[in-house]
């Protein structure tokens, strides 16, 4: 029988996604299933589409369950199980085992680099991932790798005396069947310590952010306990990196972020089903485990965008202050704050005003960057997300982001959803021919810059939230936009590997399955 998944039934009034009488009191994850529905199954996820913002919203409304439009060619593409490691390998005093060939391992240095400028960044001492790999060779796909599993597990109890100890599985894991269920329980009898089991087989789903829940399942399953008490000044920020960019304004309510995961504690996450609310900077990274806690544990999840641009972030503090009766605290936190910022907004938008901005990445995240990018006068020439999520996870229409943008925009004519593929993006950037680039992921910057179009990488996705974001913004695309010539000598000399056929005239979407 098919493990029962936690969210099958998400939006329902009768929380048919919990187990039935499960007591929480004294199995904190007893009520979720072995592991998280998939997007495209639980939210009608979908990775091709070209319109507008006014069409995806209405497409949104309709949720088509199961429905995931992709290309029938993709160029390249993205490992949910790669999104599932990125935030488990930077908690702290964990550790982690990926059973998988040694290949799936590639990014392990990408996660070090992270986890220690987060490290850096919270004043804490350096200090690498602790993350191994079971090295999975032929003759453990045929005779199977359980055993080897068990030894991994050990060993890196062993070598780093971790707290808890996050198993990872893969296509190669999941396609010979062994049984990491099974493995990871012996192992926490055995050691004494959590060893959570993370479902995160890259060709389960076709949408790459499916990785990011995989690990938040984990989490919620294994490490989160029943709430001792409640902290009422306590507000769980889903994150992609400890940052501490809300620090400022929200001690001016009285509250104190707790930023989740990365660099985050076992016994900190332990602790988080006591916080006050949860909120994210993103709402693909953080309605998931948002709506675990408020399903599980009564820890209410912010209904509002995220704090991207001046209207946005009022709304979110505002929110913050009505959850913890903070409302005059929350005001005066709002006044304070703008009346800082605007003088220097103003100057930045004389500079900014009226050129073409465009935006690229996760679907959330550029609809967060175009609520800041309009404080600054720019005009929004269009945007592509890698991915859509038709809905999310709580159901609630007020944190839907492309209803967001498109009220507070007016509309957005040029919408596209593309699985970060080039091929697609040098032909749409070539159509808009936008004055300057939002880009939240790496690589692909460079598409648009042989296009000889300035553009500015986000690589810090804080970097744009709150007040002090907006100005942020505005600095770095200013700086962006200083660089036109050199990005203009660049294009005169770059060439691109398509054929004349592809780029004279060809739909980008030549490619896209039919519903």
């Amino acid at each position: 029988m098919a493990p029962r998944a936690f969210d099958a039934d998400l939006n329902s009034e009768s929380s048919a996604g919990l187990g039935a009488g499960a007591d929480l009191r004294r199995e904190p994850g007893a009520a979720l299933g072995q592991e998280a529905v998939i997007r495209e199954r639980r939210l009608g996820s979908l990775l091709a589409y070209a319109g507008s913002s006014g069409e995806l919203a209405r497409l949104g409304d309709l949720n088509p369950p199961g429905c995931c439009r992709d290309n029938t060619f993709n160029q390249c593409g993205d490992c949910s199980s790669q999104r599932a490691m990125l935030p488990i390998s930077q908690i702290r005093d964990s550790a982690m085992v990926n059973h998988a060939p040694l290949g799936c391992s590639a990014d392990f240095p990408e996660f070090n680099q992270s986890h220690r400028r987060g490290l850096k960044v919270t004043g804490r001492p350096p200090e690498d991932i602790r993350a191994i790999s079971t090295n999975l060779l032929e003759k453990d796909l045929v005779m199977g790798g359980g055993a080897k599993l068990a030894a991994a597990v050990d060993e890196a109890y062993r070598r780093f005396s971790p707290k808890a100890i996050f198993v990872t599985a893969s296509c190669a894991s999941g396609v010979i069947g062994d049984d990491i269920e099974e493995v990871t329980r012996s192992a926490e009898r055995r050691l004494g310590i959590p060893v959570v089991p993370i479902y995160c087989e890259g060709f389960k789903s076709m949408v790459w952010t499916t990785g990011f829940d995989a690990g938040y399942h984990g989490i919620a399953r294994k490490l989160v306990r029943p709430p001792r008490r409640r902290r009422d000044d306590v507000i769980n920020v889903f994150n992609f990196s400890n940052i501490r960019a809300f620090d400022a304004v929200l001690a001016k309510m009285g509250l104190t972020p707790r930023y989740l995961v990365h660099q985050a504690s076992v016994d900190e996450l332990a602790e988080i089903s006591e916080a006050a609310a949860s909120a994210h900077i993103c709402e693909t990274l953080g309605t998931y485990m948002a709506a675990s806690l408020e399903r599980l544990y009564g820890v209410p999840e912010v209904r509002c965008p995220p704090p991207y641009g001046i209207e946005w972030t009022d709304r979110w503090v505002r929110e913050l202050g009505k959850i913890t009766g903070r409302e005059e605290l929350a005001e005066k936190a709002i006044a304070s704050e703008k009346e800082r910022v605007m003088p220097e907004l103003e100057r930045l938008r004389s500079g900014l005003r009226g050129l073409r901005v465009y935006a690229f990445g996760g679907a959330a995240f550029c609809h967060n960057m175009l609520a800041a990018a309009r404080d600054l006068d720019l005009e929004i020439a269009g945007m592509t997300g890698f991915h859509h999520d038709m809905t999310y996870d709580n159901g609630a229409e007020e944190i839907k982001s492309i209803k967001n943008i498109h009220g507070l925009t007016g509309g957005i004519g040029k919408v596209t959803v593309c699985n970060k593929q080039p091929y697609q993006l040098v032909k749409i950037l070539r159509e808009i021919r936008p004055d300057v680039i939002l880009s939240r992921h790496g690589n692909l910057p460079v598409q648009a810059v042989k296009l000889g179009i300035p553009t500015f990488f986000a690589g810090d996705a804080n970097m744009a939230g709150g007040y002090d974001g907006v100005v942020a913004l505005g600095k770095k695309t200013l700086l962006a936009l200083s660089g036109r010539n050199f990005v203009r000598n660049i294009a005169a000399h770059a060439r691109f590997p398509y054929t004349g056929w592809w780029m004279r005239g060809k739909d980008p979407f030549l490619f896209r399955r039919a519903v």
